[in-house]
């Protein structure tokens, strides 16, 4: 879908296909026929931007084989579907039955995370539509917190400078752009947006940026001014933006509260749980953790990282941060000129729900998605943008 900003710029909006786990390319070829297509269907475009997640297979197929793009590409157009943004951070099983710490490996002291992220620069460069000159892959934020030292560290700040430079020369064989964006995670070395400004500060270049997840900030506390302000300050660009939100339970010292936070507590998913304290930021590594006894302090608000549907918060007495999300959209494209242009609905976590609130099928599920993008395009058109055809 794509909109258009008053200051004549056109915003892309997207949603994520993560949530249709695939990892080789015919699982990817399947996803845009029983999926991504029905929900275009839906919402009654003609276009529907996805954001395509490609898992190692599927990129190598793509990378190597000239013509397999080529019919992917094809596959794209026929379907009435476009992509100018990837999801880089899960680099394969992602539809495992346990992800959990899985998902942040390789990381950017592992160089299968650079080759791979080179790899979907260079499959982008072939998928962005023709009218189309940028693109963006959202990434692990470096690393899990754990065993990262100063060698590790300098290692991925290395790899990613070779990626800018590789990005570089893309550019100048294609003529097409595609920047990367780290995306902060609780739990991870960089966790919030200003734990990024300094190891890309020391990448000190403009092709890598920040994802700003409005789950993730949420759940880490965080607020939007505060951060997009550290942001602009550091002159770290936003390459993109993924719409989400987090799980909020205001009262979680009562009972009935933490019996209806244990019904998110799930064996596929990492849920980082966040409170703030008097003495600041503390925090589990999961939902489970944190309901165990007194590991996380339950004087204040609990956040979990529970990508919930943006149109449904949940039931009381838990919510959603969906209010974050509109705090950070204001800014992001509702001042005179967007400081992103690729934005991507990111709820991939609809088979984790408490059974009952599950989708029963392909066709609720292509239901939700679509009211989601619904929410999605009215908080875009509120804030003065006009969807184009």
């Amino acid at each position: 879908m794509r909109f258009r900003h008053p200051d004549g710029s056109t915003v892309h909006l997207a949603y994520c296909t993560n949530v249709h786990p695939a990892e080789t390319l015919d699982g990817v070829l399947a996803q845009l026929r029983d999926h991504c297509e029905p929900v275009r269907q839906r919402l009654g475009r003609d276009r529907l931007g996805i954001g395509l997640w490609l898992a190692r297979d599927a990129a190598r197929a793509l990378d190597t084989d000239p013509a397999a793009l080529r019919g992917l590409r094809c596959e794209l157009e026929r379907r009435g579907l476009e992509v100018v943004t990837l999801n880089g951070f899960p680099y394969e099983g992602f539809g495992a039955e346990e992800v959990k710490y899985r998902v942040y490996k390789p990381d950017w002291a592992d160089p299968e995370r650079l080759e791979h992220t080179a790899a979907l620069a260079r499959v982008l460069t072939g998928l962005l539509p023709d009218d189309v000159t940028e693109g963006s892959i959202s990434t692990l934020p470096l690393a899990w917190r754990t065993a990262y030292d100063d060698t590790r560290a300098e290692t991925a700040r290395t790899a990613l400078r070779t990626l800018a430079e590789r990005l570089d020369a893309l550019e100048d064989l294609t003529g097409r752009s595609i920047r990367v964006a780290l995306e902060p995670e609780p739990g991870c070395v960089v966790e919030t947006t200003r734990d990024a400004i300094a190891p890309l500060t020391a990448v000190g270049h403009d092709r890598v940026g920040i994802c700003v997840d409005t789950c993730h900030l949420a759940t880490s506390f965080e607020d939007p001014d505060t951060a997009l302000d550290d942001l602009a300050r550091a002159g770290l660009p936003v390459v993109k933006s993924q719409l989400s939100a987090a799980l909020h339970a205001a009262q979680p010292h009562l009972p009935e509260v933490r019996e209806a936070l244990a019904a998110f507590a799930e064996p596929r998913f990492l849920h980082q749980t966040r409170t703030v304290t008097a003495a600041g930021l503390r925090g589990t590594d999961d939902l489970d953790e944190a309901l165990a006894g007194d590991a996380l302090p339950d004087a204040g608000p609990w956040r979990s990282h529970f990508h919930v549907p943006l149109h449904a918060a949940p039931a009381a007495p838990l919510t959603s941060t969906l209010p974050v999300l509109t705090s950070v959209l204001a800014r992001l494209v509702g001042g005179p000129h967007p400081l992103t242009r690729h934005l991507e609905v990111e709820t991939y976590t609809w088979q984790a729900l408490p059974p009952e609130l599950r989708p029963r099928g392909r066709a609720q599920l292509a239901d939700g998605i679509a009211a989601e993008l619904t929410l999605a395009r009215d908080l875009l058109t509120d804030l003065g943008l006009k969807e184009l055809p």
